[in-house]
């Protein structure tokens, strides 16, 4: 089984250079995803696939890896407010387990607290109507997700630069 990473300094040493990376908001009805472009800079929001069962959810997530050169997976962990782990983190955790027995791709695990707070806030300044909300929320959101960790790759190579 490949590895999963709760430290991003650790994903960041195994992934495969210019090659995209996908983030994912795992809902109980939908998967939010979204994908970066190969310098790692921008998260943008891709799609929202509609959850059945876990075979079917997998094999499209791979899809998209596959015709999109993917080079690592970040899975969004949603957390407590007072950071402890409940169901739903659980749920991801699983989901994560489960995913690498499918796939070579290292996976990693991003605190998505407050994404989609963060992705509803943003679509409501854009003025975007209720209906249309409901149907990007949980790319946005993952947008909001892969763009945390780009944001904390980037700083991680500042580091390095130094």
């Amino acid at each position: 089984m490949n590895p999963q990473f709760e430290d991003i300094a650790e994903f960041n040493a195994i992934l495969p250079k210019h090659r995209a990376l996908m983030g994912l908001d795992l809902g109980t009805k939908t998967i939010g995803v979204a994908v970066s472009d190969l310098g790692w800079t921008v998260a943008s929001p891709l799609e929202t696939i509609k959850r059945t069962k876990f075979g079917a959810d997998a094999d499209a997530l791979l899809a998209i890896a596959k015709g999109r050169n993917i080079g690592g997976v970040v899975l969004g962990l949603p957390k407590n407010m007072d950071g402890s782990e409940g169901p739903r983190a659980q749920s991801t955790r699983a989901f994560g387990r489960n995913l690498a027995r499918l796939t070579d791709l290292p996976i990693a695990f991003w605190d998505e607290r407050l994404s989609t707070v963060a992705a509803e806030r943003a679509l409501l300044e854009a003025d975007t109507s209720r209906k249309r909300r409901a149907g990007v929320i949980d790319h946005v959101a993952a947008g909001y997700i892969l763009q945390g960790v780009l944001d904390r790759l980037s700083h991680l190579k500042r580091q390095t630069h130094e």
